[in-house]
């Protein structure tokens, strides 16, 4: 009876694991296409109209440049360099100290030169006390709050409520922009006939690991020594260059990341602003975006931008890098439960019918699918439902076609943007592509399966630590405000 049972029981399992990779493989397969295709569009509109008109225009918006920041002392202060030299006509950078317990705000002081002021206060959003603000009259463009620790969104709130801008950009600070970053993020703003109708942009993250800081700036683009670094950056590669370019072709980009990604303020605050129970509220805040606007049957578009434009500090240990994709998988998790009333909704049009029920059944609850497919087919080789050449076909499927989605991000890559310009880099860089199948996409279905769990069991995320762009501390700046301006 029991054995009937089991066998019953796997055998149904071998059917949902083959529809998951039959829908998995089968979206990614069309974004695969898709995004050659915007790719080869944009380089083409980008070569017979290039920037330089948009960094110069008169119409180019305003933008309020966001940067929350909590025990970020290692990384602040080139950060905020590269943002206050930004190649953009207008835009402001407003630093949100959270309460930080390092020397983040010290070093702010130092290195540039700032000053206690007043400053009229609006809270539009309600938010933790503001304690203090900081500014330094040669340097116009730059604000820095102080105030009580509150989290993330909490910041980002804070800093909604100052910004000045009809637009306002979010940039973690341990990340650090190209020149033209914002000028390639406004294209679609300007370019769109109702500029209003797009409401937010997301652009692509690089891993910095491995390149050269200086001044604020990039100034040499390597390829790290360690693996760890490698397999992400073929990871980010794939989930930009392919997944969210794809799910923007069908305006049902549910994602644009936390580290660089412009809203229009408007739009937000009638959201409510950022979430400040939410663990990832930037996905939770797109959701919500779609949702309101949607009810309101009101016409919007949330954009990705291809261009590689934002260069991040990846992970180095396993431990920090197994607390990033829990918090990142747990807070998708629930933001979707969340926004739940959104799922097979006709109200909600295609992200109720296809973006929310991909997430939720693919990408939210893939881990189980995936690691335990592993152990079925096992299973069902053992007791004789499959052969040896059903196992050997199965397994090798699996890898391959994991291999050809790396593959093809890291050839589009090379064919476009080309960021590593070496043929070694490329050859390291399609090596990676295949040993991340070998243990490393597994490892990161385990996290997601215990992110899962942390969903009912853990309230409290999980802090990554940062090493910082160098080696050395970054060391107060000599030069008055007269001569920085």
């Amino acid at each position: 009876m029991w054995y009937d049972l089991a066998w019953e029981t796997i055998r149904w399992f071998n059917y949902l694991v083959i529809g998951y990779y039959v829908v998995a493989n089968g979206v990614y397969g069309v974004f695969v296409w898709s995004s050659i295709g915007l790719t080869v569009r944009h380089l083409i509109r980008i070569r017979y109209g290039g920037y330089g008109a948009i960094a110069e225009a008169q119409t180019t918006p305003p933008v309020s440049v966001l940067v929350p920041a909590y025990n970020e002392d290692v990384n602040i202060v080139q950060s905020v360099q590269a943002l206050l030299n930004l190649n953009y006509p207008a835009h402001e950078v407003i630093v949100i100290n959270d309460g930080s317990t390092d020397e983040t705000l010290n070093r702010l002081i130092a290195e540039f030169q700032l000053r206690p002021v007043d400053l009229i206060y609006r809270r539009h959003l309600p938010t933790q006390p503001v304690r203090r603000f900081y500014t330094n009259p040669y340097i116009p463009g730059l604000t820095v709050l102080d105030k009580r620790h509150g989290g993330k969104a909490d910041a980002l709130n804070a800093g909604i409520n100052v910004a000045r801008a009809p637009y306002f950009c979010s940039v973690d600070a341990d990340s650090i922009l190209e020149y033209d970053a914002l000028v390639r993020l406004v294209r679609p703003i300007v370019e769109s006939p109702d500029p209003n109708a797009i409401v937010a942009v997301g652009g692509i993250v690089r891993v910095v690991n491995g390149s050269e800081v200086r001044d604020g700036r990039v100034s040499k683009v390597a390829l790290p020594r360690d693996a760890l670094s490698m397999l992400q950056i073929v990871e980010y590669l794939r989930s930009f260059l392919v997944g969210r370019t794809g799910w923007g072709a069908w305006n049902s980009l549910l994602i644009i990341s936390g580290t660089f990604s412009l809203f229009h303020k408007r739009t937000v605050l009638e959201a409510g602003g950022y979430d400040t129970g939410s663990v990832t509220e930037d996905m939770e805040l797109v959701l919500r975006l779609h949702r309101v606007l949607l009810a309101k049957r009101r016409p919007y578009r949330i954009v990705f931008v291809q261009d590689p434009i934002c260069w991040t500090e990846a992970p180095t240990t396993l431990q920090m890098l197994a607390r990033q994709r829990r918090r990142w998988h747990r807070g998708m998790v629930e933001s979707l439960f969340v926004h739940r009333g959104m799922l097979f909704n006709p109200r909600y049009r295609q992200i109720g019918w296809f973006a929310v029920p991909y997430h939720l059944f693919v990408e939210s609850l893939g881990p189980v699918i995936e690691l335990g497919g592993y152990l079925v087919v096992g299973l069902s080789y053992a007791m004789g439902l499959v052969d040896v050449q059903f196992l050997m076909l199965f397994f090798t499927l699996a890898i391959l076609i994991g291999v050809f989605f790396s593959v093809s991000a890291i050839v589009l890559e090379e064919m476009s943007y080309r960021r590593y310009v070496r043929w070694r880099d490329f050859l390291r860089l399609i090596a990676y592509g295949v040993i991340e199948n070998f243990g490393y996409r597994q490892l990161l279905a385990w996290w997601r399966l215990q992110a899962l769990a942390q969903v009912i069991t853990q309230r409290r995320w999980e802090y990554v630590a940062k090493r910082g762009f160098q080696k050395k501390p970054v060391k107060p700046a000599t030069a008055t405000g007269q001569e920085r301006a």
